[in-house]
């Protein structure tokens, strides 16, 4: 179900203070585990870390991210392929 326009976007208040503070450090990766939180035009230019329930996935986020939410960025489940024998050439 879709969030109420009059609310606005659902993000970690967290994340904006972190910001502001890595601002003046001058680091430019945040562990985030908040996958729910939107992307805000503040968040352009920082490299984020996702949690996808493994590990942390870098992404990176741009203009064209604005208003996605950052578990759109950060896959949880891995394809490795289908089993089969790989050695068998075909003609």
């Amino acid at each position: 179900m879709a969030r109420s326009s009059w609310k606005g976007p659902f993000y970690d208040n967290v994340i904006l203070r972190i910001i502001d503070r890595i601002a003046k450090k001058g680091n430019y990766f945040i562990k985030l585990r908040s996958r729910r939180s939107v992307i805000l035009p503040q968040f352009v230019g920082y490299t984020f870390h996702v949690y996808n329930g493994r590990k942390y996935i870098p992404v990176k986020v741009s203009d064209s991210m604005v208003g996605y939410k950052f578990g759109e960025f950060s896959p949880t489940r891995y394809f490795p392929g289908h089993s089969g024998n790989k050695k068998v050439v075909r003609r």
